[in-house]
């Protein structure tokens, strides 16, 4: 219902639009168009507007607190019935009443369900055709306001962009308080772990020993299991593999491309390299699973070496692979950012193309450069998928590229995923992505001051 309402406020605006805007063309038709402040359009956008905040901010509003209210009031119903159960069995009551209410269940033998199912109906309905009849109206309400306001002095365009400017300041509170909301759920989350092992944060940083779940006692995770420099070192390990593959690769190509090629061959190669960007990452898994593993391995053999089925290169190689689009295209386009001018003045010097483009070129786009090699980094520390089918995932502490390593991010979905309950579980996965926030929030810092060192600066 609430899909429905929301595209039933947007029709509104959409009517409302074409509504004020031929009543302002009416009004300001012939020599009374001079007479009036804003234009028709913008009258039409104001009323757009003006409906959208209404039914929309009513919708969210009056939405979240009648689902609140209609639980509130199961809860209560249900401990003047059954006053013996706690809250999950409540909680779960109240879930199954649902279900047996909207038909995902057929039926069921409980007397306390089907009562609690037949209030839910109840206050469902008149959830439903309360909340269409106030949003709705409050919609119509805003449509009547807007139209009795066109006259020749109101200042619709105003009225309209200071709306959209304070939905752009808060689309930008929103993606702010989101970050913040993230960053403390980590905070607090990785809180509760270090305390669950006595804050014995040097065990976690330094231990060499990942098995968290193993060593459960009485809710209580053993220090002595939850070490993670395995993991980190396997993180760190594929990380580099796969950024000495993508870097000179995507770097290189992205030189070419800009400042070497034919236009006719940029046309052909970029969007061919660009390609690999739009490949599943389950589809790079599989092929270094199934052609780069057992390739490395047959040549291991024949150089006498010992190569792991699952080994941290096949991995890393291939992940290489997918990072060089990023890498290529973004370097590409901050290198085409360059000022021509800059070029034609070092050509008019004597040098030549490649003295340009080591000695003008990439000093002036060293900034964009190192942003598409840290968004490649990121890209390489977050991947799963390629870890888990091609490097293992057993925590192994080797910096050696030919043995099957781990990585954080395989650990975190590993721990969320399985069948140990969720408290148990949440700590040490909280924790981890606590402890690689910061690495790579320190590996920014640290980018930043480079970029902010070798920075070539022109006037």
């Amino acid at each position: 219902m609430g899909a429905k309402l929301f595209l039933a406020v947007l029709a509104l605006a959409a009517f409302a639009y074409v509504v004020a805007r031929a009543r302002a063309s009416r009004a300001a038709g012939g020599a009374g168009a001079a007479r009036f402040h804003s234009r028709p359009g913008q009258h039409g956008l104001y009323a757009a507007l003006l409906v959208l905040i209404s039914g929309w901010g009513l919708l969210f509003a009056a939405g979240l607190s009648s689902d609140i209210l209609i639980e509130h009031l199961l809860e209560s119903e249900i401990l003047r019935l059954a006053p013996g159960l706690g809250a999950i069995e409540r909680a779960l009551v109240i879930s199954d009443a649902e279900a047996l209410a909207t038909g995902a269940v057929s039926s069921s033998d409980d007397a306390l369900r089907q009562q609690i199912a037949a209030s839910f109906a109840r206050w469902r309905f008149w959830q439903v055709w309360g909340l269409s009849a106030l949003v709705l109206g409050a919609a119509s309400f805003a449509l009547l306001l807007a139209l009795a306001r066109i006259r020749p002095d109101f200042r619709a365009r105003n009225r309209a962009e200071r709306i959209l400017r304070r939905g752009l300041g808060v689309m930008a509170l929103i993606a702010v308080l989101t970050t913040i909301g993230i960053v403390l759920s980590l905070v607090f989350e990785t809180f509760s772990f270090f305390a669950n092992i006595g804050w014995r944060i040097d065990k976690f940083l330094f231990g060499t020993n990942w098995t968290p779940l193993s060593g459960v006692m009485e809710g209580r995770l053993d220090p002595d299991r939850v070490g993670a420099l395995p993991l980190f070192a396997g993180t760190f390990l594929i990380t580099l593999i796969a950024m000495l593959v993508a870097v000179p690769v995507g770097l290189f190509a992205a030189i070419y491309l800009s400042d070497f090629a034919s236009p006719r061959t940029r046309a052909i190669v970029k969007p061919m390299l660009e390609i690999l960007a739009g490949i599943p990452t389950v589809v790079y898994g599989f092929f270094a699973a199934l052609t780069v593993a057992p390739l490395l391995r047959e040549w291991g053999a024949a150089l006498g070496l010992s190569v792991a089925s699952e080994s941290a290169l096949a991995a890393g190689v291939v992940m290489g692979i997918m990072i060089i689009p990023f890498i290529s295209s973004l370097s590409d386009d901050v290198i085409n950012a360059v000022p021509q001018a800059l070029r034609d003045g070092s050509y008019g010097l004597g040098a030549t193309r490649a003295e340009t483009v080591r000695f003008v070129v990439l000093p002036a786009a060293l900034p964009g450069i190192v942003s598409a090699m840290l968004l490649g980094m990121s890209r390489a520390i977050g991947e799963t998928m390629i870890v888990v089918m091609a490097a293992g995932q057993g925590a192994n502490f080797t910096f050696n590229p030919l043995e099957a390593v781990t990585t954080v991010t395989v650990q975190i979905v590993m721990l969320i995923t399985g069948d140990t309950e969720a408290s148990t579980a949440a700590g040490p996965a909280f924790a981890l992505g606590f402890t690689l926030f910061c690495i790579t929030l320190l590996m920014n810092f640290a980018a930043q001051r480079i970029v902010s060192r070798f920075r070539e600066a022109y006037d």
